[in-house]
């Protein structure tokens, strides 16, 4: 099996990109975030791979990161999800908004991706929840807290706060990560508006 790939970039196209490894030319599928970051035709490229084996054919699936890889194949293990809409949800969410995503059930978020139907959408949220602090790439404290609203056991100051963020235009990744550290300055008994405050000096640092 291929797990990662090194050589240079032969050709791009709208889902896939030819890979030339020492003359021998790899077709890989890729998220449209992932080939919306390429470098130059002939410039040097490296990609994580997923590789599926099936009676028809042989496909290569390539990830900028072994992190994007790592989601791929988690998001791949949900009920009705293909490699299609794994990579439709990875081109509209990086890891750790995905992460994000999760952890606080936004089922709404996920199904922002071309494809991803609510249902679809709510299984995704629903059966990767206690896997996804360990794919968020993000600390685990902003994570536990995350998990903690998804779940309705954050103290109403701490949604509040969140809430206050995100309507303010931060990402809830974003949101509840501030309220997360300024939770720890100020404790677990503080009032919205104080982590509404220590939040946004953490944004602006």
């Amino acid at each position: 099996m291929i797990g990662k790939l090194k050589g240079t970039l032969d050709t791009a196209d709208e889902d896939h990109l030819i890979l030339d490894v020492h003359g021998v030319g790899y077709l890989v599928h890729c998220s449209t975030r992932t080939l919306g970051n390429l470098p130059g035709v002939g410039e040097a490229l490296t990609l994580w791979i997923e590789t599926q084996v099936r009676e028809d054919a042989i496909r290569l699936y390539g990830f900028a990161s072994e992190l994007e890889r790592d989601w791929f194949r988690l998001l791949l293990s949900v009920q009705g999800v293909g490699s299609k809409v794994a990579l439709a949800v990875q081109s509209v969410l990086p890891p750790g908004d995905l992460a994000s995503a999760i952890a606080l059930q936004d089922k709404a978020m996920v199904a922002r991706a071309p494809g991803v139907g609510p249902k679809v959408a709510q299984r995704i949220v629903s059966e990767l929840r206690d896997k996804a602090p360990a794919y968020s790439g993000a600390a685990a404290g902003e994570m536990g807290l995350q998990s903690a609203i998804g779940a309705g056991h954050a103290p109403s100051a701490v949604t509040d706060a969140v809430s206050a963020l995100t309507n303010l235009g931060y990402s809830s990744l974003q949101a509840s990560g501030a309220v997360a550290k300024a939770v720890e300055k100020a404790g677990e008994g503080a009032d919205s508006a104080q982590l509404i405050r220590l939040g946004l000096k953490e944004l602006a640092k």
